[in-house]
């Protein structure tokens, strides 16, 4: 099996050492690196230490912004990197007119960027599966109104609900982005490595296993420091095979 990780797990060292942050991770084993930000490195630095390192991306957190800022450069440095998911990490969809905006924004984007080979998604927290203060739902707005694609994090939906994301996982069906989060925690949204905290980690495993669902690790508490806990969970991974 081969998985992945979000580089803002180890955050604590990517903005001083993207290049070396990407060794240590692909020396634990990971196979998939998810971005979140590149500090300044071009695309053909970032897409040279890909290939030095044997690593392949499965995606990148960026923000819608970065589309509405500077799409034709952006885009450039998305296919460079040969990024295939363009992954919102999230947005102020507080009311239903912020999210009319960003559904509008959505439908515009999408498919300029599917044109390029560039898959759009969502990447959830908790609040996007609770009723906003006007009562509008954001995943649910998102589903129905938009074709984008989701990656689900898993523990934020569980620490919403107190429940697997397993049968949200199946009713998104081909709306999954090819990859989720798989991330351990408690409710009220302390996170923690894999296996050491409350969330149905196992099942959530063993459905994406099945599906062939890439499985993209997030852990986020720095304890002690970011490799050490990318390092926890890569273990916790293999010993589930």
């Amino acid at each position: 099996m081969d998985y992945g990780i979000q580089m803002y797990s180890v955050r604590d060292i990517t903005g001083a050492d993207l290049r070396g942050a990407l060794k240590k991770i692909a020396d634990i084993g990971y196979k998939y690196i998810e971005f979140a930000g590149f500090f300044g490195h071009t695309a053909q630095e970032v897409k040279s230490w890909l290939d030095e390192y044997g690593l392949k991306i499965s995606g990148t957190h960026t923000g819608l912004r970065e589309l509405e800022n500077d799409f034709e450069g952006t885009l450039a440095y998305h296919k460079a990197i040969g990024n295939p998911a363009f992954i919102i990490p999230g947005h102020d969809l507080s009311s239903q007119k912020k999210l009319d905006e960003f559904v509008e924004k959505i439908n515009f984007y999408a498919p300029k960027l599917e044109k390029e080979g560039i898959r759009i998604g969502y990447h959830n927290h908790s609040h996007e599966f609770r009723p906003n203060a006007d009562g509008s739902v954001i995943h649910e707005q998102l589903v129905y109104r938009t074709n984008l694609m989701f990656e689900i994090d898993t523990f934020w939906y569980y620490n919403a609900t107190g429940a697997s994301a397993v049968p949200l996982l199946e009713r998104l069906g081909d709306r999954i982005i090819g990859c989720i989060h798989i991330k351990d925690g408690f409710r009220g949204g302390e996170g923690m490595p894999l296996g050491c905290g409350q969330a149905p980690v196992r099942e959530v495993y063993d459905y994406c296993r099945s599906k062939g669902i890439l499985m993209v690790v997030e852990s986020e508490s720095l304890r002690p420091d970011g490799i050490t806990e990318a390092k926890i969970c890569y273990d916790y991974l293999r010993a589930q095979e």
